[in-house]
Order: structure tokens, then C-alpha cells, then sequence
């Protein structure tokens, strides 16, 4: 798989990030190191422990690298839950699905982390 059928399989924006990067290559070379990002394992973790201190910066974190690797669809879902995670809105999370959020940001991240790995060598 190319890495602009890599982006358009998991609802990225491939023109933004070339963009960005300004080669191929670069995005490939930058793309391919989301995968060993520990952002999301961080993020599932601190969840489970009731960590939302280190939950909020795992989500800042994963939302930061899917955003300037415009990773679109990722960001999107990461974004929200970085929000409701964020210090000093714990009245605005009370009544929140943090299930139902992370539940999205697992499939986008599967998704994407599924296309990336498809990616030509």
C-alpha cells in the first residue's frame, strides 16, 4: 500500500500532511513512527486506573501527533477525549460516556495503526 492509499484507508489527509512535510518520504518515515508511539497504550492504561491526570496527557499527546501528521479522523476522536480529560473540567466529565469516547478512539486508532501497517516497506 502507498502511503497516500495508507491515509485515504483510515480517513487521513494526505495533501495537508505533504503539505506539511513537503516529500513523501518524510511522511512515510513520520507515519511509520506513529506506530511506536505509546500514546494510545498510555491512554487505555490510565483510563483502567482512573488516571485522568496521565489519561488527559496521553489523549493531548495522541491528539498532537495525529494532528500534524493529519491523521483526521484519529485526531478527531483523540481531541474530544482530550477535552473532557482536561484538568479543571471534572464538573463538564460528570454524565460523560468516557466508554463510549475511548471505545472511538480505539477504533479510529485501529484503523489507522491497521492501514499503517500495511504500508510498503
Amino acid at each position: 500500500m502507498t502511503i497516500k492509499e495508507c491515509y485515504e484507508a483510515c480517513g487521513a489527509n494526505y495533501e495537508e500532511v505533504l503539505g506539511r512535510l513537503r516529500s513523501e518520504r518524510l511522511v512515510t518515515k513520520f507515519a511509520g513512527k506513529f506506530l511506536a508511539d505509546p500514546s494510545f497504550n498510555l491512554l487505555e492504561t490510565s483510563l483502567a486506573e482512573k488516571n485522568f491526570d496521565e489519561a488527559f496527557r496521553a489523549a493531548h499527546t495522541l491528539k498532537g501527533v495525529c494532528q500534524n501528521l493529519a491523521l483526521t479522523k484519529l485526531y478527531v476522536s483523540s481531541e474530544k477525549m482530550a477535552e473532557v480529560l482536561r484538568p479543571g473540567r471534572e464538573a463538564e466529565r460528570d454524565g460523560v460516556d468516557l466508554d463510549a469516547l475511548f471505545k472511538q478512539v480505539a477504533e479510529d486508532y485501529t484503523q489507522t495503526t491497521e492501514a499503517l501497517g500495511k504500508l510498503d516497506a
